[in-house]
């Protein structure tokens, strides 16, 4: 296993949710800035890249705080790339028109009378955007997917890496974190009550906070982030609904995704009122 080569080929359609030229150079940039592998090759439809020894976490790591600030850490590391001088947009707005735009024009006829009509999403969307871009969430780089799986920890070298950049690129800092979060509640057997509470939130975030800044942080500073990611967190959900319908309608992988995009927009608008009335501290 010392000397061992990944080999990943592309899943079918898996082109429209992704930009497999992006997904490269991220790779190369992340890899430049020591937080990815050696990327070997890449082919028509796929990747080769170096193994990464270590362990793919599970929901039960990621609450460890032990963990959680290794991950904390990481994703301050990685937020802290610049791959040019000015900052580019947020990558979240252009992938949710896109997302919704196949999902209105392609597979709307087919929805479930468990999703929300095409106008109730399109509400939603421009809802969203108009609400989070008040935030002043700093851009940074963000992987923009780090669930459980895609962060793998070598317990010999006592550090954790992010793997899988098929959606990085640069996005709000706290859509980032509150994806992060929302992931505490597993794929597979998704159960909210597994999210963070405020209590591990603000121990994360100040871990967090520190490292990017490489000093003290305020507890006003840490209060700010907080209420930023659980709002970005709702952003986070409907992402993913959206994704999971294209999924559904394309991907041959077994795996139920019309019920996961169920879940995850019944989470929105279960969590929406309460997060909506979050304030930014004064």
């Amino acid at each position: 296993m010392r000397d061992c080569v990944l080999v990943r080929v592309y899943g079918e359609r898996t082109e429209l949710l992704v930009d497999r030229e992006n997904e490269v150079k991220n790779f190369q940039l992340l890899r430049a800035h020591g937080c990815a592998p050696i990327l070997y090759c890449t082919f028509q439809n796929g990747l080769c890249y170096e193994y990464m020894q270590g362990v793919a976490l599970g929901p039960e790591h990621i609450r460890e705080p032990r963990l959680f600030r290794l991950i904390a850490l990481e994703m301050a590391k990685i937020h802290t790339i610049h791959a040019n001088g000015s900052l580019p947009k947020p990558t979240l707005w252009q992938k949710m028109h896109n997302y919704f735009t196949l999902v209105k024009n392609e597979i709307n006829p087919s929805l479930s009378a468990d999703v929300p009509k095409v106008e109730v999403l399109e509400w939603e969307l421009a809802w969203l955007k108009e609400h989070l871009s008040q935030l002043d969430s700093p851009v940074v780089f963000c992987h923009n997917d780090l669930l459980c799986k895609n962060i793998i920890y070598d317990s010999t070298k006592g550090h954790v890496r992010f793997i899988d950049y098929e959606y990085a690129g640069y996005n709000y800092q706290a859509f980032d974190i509150g994806n992060h979060f929302n992931e505490f509640a597993g794929v597979n057997e998704v159960n909210y009550c597994q999210y963070p509470e405020r209590e591990t939130q603000l121990q994360w975030l100040h871990y967090y906070l520190q490292a990017q800044k490489g000093m003290a942080v305020t507890p006003r500073e840490v209060e700010r982030l907080y209420v930023q990611v659980n709002k970005f967190a709702l952003a986070s959900h409907f992402f993913w609904a959206l994704w999971a319908l294209i999924q559904n309608q394309y991907s041959t992988i077994d795996f139920d995704f019309l019920r996961y995009a169920v879940i995850r927009f019944n989470q929105y608008f279960k969590v929406k009122p309460q997060v909506s009335a979050l304030e930014m501290p004064k």
